[in-house]
């Protein structure tokens, strides 16, 4: 579904990517691993749009995205889950949710099974739709963030740092919707620095390392990695 060849970006004259290659198949969970200021965030960035490539390129369903806006990436099936959640100040939950349905209600769709999904997916979020978001609970916010992307209809979920200071429990509760989103057949590539959680949700994963990827393959085989458990498990 997504393939990412040779991949540069840079901040000025600093350097962030390296030439980074990786791929992305159809339903599968991909999880991105490392330390803060490895390049997670700015990869997920530039696949949703929000940053130019230096050089490389980024296709998507066999497509090269090119110089595509980012609101084309979410029209294509590109979603994206910011780091830090980014509700919107001042709007309800439902409003929060509504916002993403732009897209669709332009062309006279209706979004009510979307928003059926969502609190299906999140009960807590029906019971405080009128609640303005950033009113919620960690948990609850990172819910909604999910919760509004999903109402984008992605065929591709970019997940940045959805653990994000909270409790273990509440991480696990998010990651189980993680994987029912999945389940429902949509793509999931996530940045996640709770390397434990991330691996056992994911089919495959990559570990980046100043820009470069330096190991890659199925979830189950890096979380047993000596120099995986040593960096990133703590063992």
């Amino acid at each position: 579904m997504l393939e990412i060849d040779r991949l540069a970006v840079a901040y000025g004259a600093i350097d962030a990517l390296h030439g980074i290659s990786l791929a992305v198949g159809e339903r599968e969970v991909v999880a991105l691993v490392g330390a803060n200021g490895a390049g997670k965030t700015t990869l997920l960035r530039t696949i949703s749009g929000l940053l130019r490539p230096k050089g490389g390129e980024v296709r998507f369903q066999g497509e090269a995205l090119g110089r595509a806006s980012a609101e084309s990436r979410v029209r294509r099936g590109i979603a994206h889950v910011p780091e830090g959640r980014r509700i919107f100040p001042g709007l309800t939950v439902m409003e929060n949710l509504d916002v993403a349905t732009t897209i669709w209600r332009r062309r006279g769709m209706s979004a009510a099974a979307d928003l059926e999904r969502v609190f299906a997916l999140f009960p807590r979020l029906k019971e405080r739709s009128r609640q303005l978001g950033w009113s919620l609970s960690g948990g609850e916010q990172q819910m909604l963030a999910i919760g509004r992307a999903l109402m984008a209809r992605p065929r591709m979920l970019l997940l940045d740092e959805p653990s994000l200071g909270l409790a273990p429990r509440l991480s696990e509760e998010v990651y189980r919707r993680i994987a029912e989103i999945n389940g429902d057949g949509v793509t999931v590539l996530l940045v996640e620095q709770n390397t434990v959680l991330a691996l056992e949700v994911a089919h495959r994963a990559y570990v980046i390392e100043n820009g470069r990827i330096v190991l890659d393959g199925p979830a189950r085989d890096l979380a047993r990695h000596p120099r995986v458990r040593e960096a990133y498990l703590g063992a």
